[in-house]
């Protein structure tokens, strides 16, 4: 057997032939056959995405918004004059300061609505405790806890 012969053989070792012959994942998808494997690399996959995408609102950014008090009003415990304020929402702990003090802090969750708010919004009940906060062109909105 000559040097040209060895190198030109369709199996020139065991290891080489055994991996030709062999089909990778990517080749059994272009067949279109799925595997329990692939199926549950897929499931594994898929809760992965999910856990991501549920963590994403634990990352979002803080809500800063000016916000106008036409009444006295109570967030929390604590009594609001009429004037304007700055309401900071992280995640689901509402902070309003009026100039660099904090007047109020209150707890609250997050809520869709069917429709748009078409302006920002500040709901007070009968009693004059805010309920809830509408910003203008969102779905969403904050709803107060107290």
């Amino acid at each position: 057997m000559s040097f040209g012969e060895i190198y030109s053989s369709p199996c020139l070792r065991v290891n080489l032939c055994l991996a030709s012959s062999r089909k990778s994942a990517a080749d059994s998808i272009l067949d279109g056959k799925v595997t329990r494997m692939k199926s549950n690399s897929i499931l594994r996959s898929f809760a992965l995405l999910a856990v991501v995408a549920l963590a994403v609102p634990v990352f979002a950014k803080p809500v800063n918004k000016t916000i106008n008090i036409n009444q006295s009003a109570k967030v929390g415990t604590a009594k609001l004059d009429a004037g304007e304020y700055r309401l900071s929402i992280d995640g689901t702990k509402a902070t309003v300061q009026k100039g660099k003090a904090v007047v109020a802090t209150s707890e609250g969750r997050w809520e869709d609505r069917d429709a748009k708010s078409n302006y920002d919004a500040v709901l007070l009940n009968d009693s004059g405790q805010v309920t809830e906060v509408r910003f203008a062109g969102q779905k969403k909105v904050f709803v107060f806890s107290e």
